[in-house]
């Protein structure tokens, strides 16, 4: 089976005003999760981000999931997020082939 990556917004921090927004977020608290049959893996994080006044602004109640999955994944860079699957693919390889093992006492 092949890994499956879903990532998922925990929560978001907002200034509660900033140039003349309301609700500005300004972390994203995300969790990228990665399946294989009963087998999985997680890393959890944060992102920082900066609004500047006048640039595009979408009112925090028109926010959608895929937008801020968006954002966290242009923070990071295409690098740190393969970075990051490969952390979580890692985590399931040694599931499935542990490196490390506890036999039962021979005795």
């Amino acid at each position: 089976m092949a890994n499956v990556y879903v990532w998922v917004i925990e929560a978001m921090n907002c200034k509660p005003q900033e140039d003349g927004q309301t609700d500005v977020v300004i972390t994203v608290h995300w969790r990228l999760n990665g399946t294989d049959g009963q087998y999985s893996g997680t890393v959890y994080s944060t992102v920082g981000l900066t609004y500047t006044a006048g640039s595009p602004f979408t009112p925090y109640a028109d926010l959608t999931q895929d937008q801020v999955i968006g954002w966290v994944q242009d923070v990071l860079g295409p690098d740190q997020v393969i970075a990051l699957e490969a952390n979580v693919a890692a985590q399931i390889e040694a599931q499935i082939n542990p490196p490390v093992v506890t036999p039962p006492l021979p005795w």
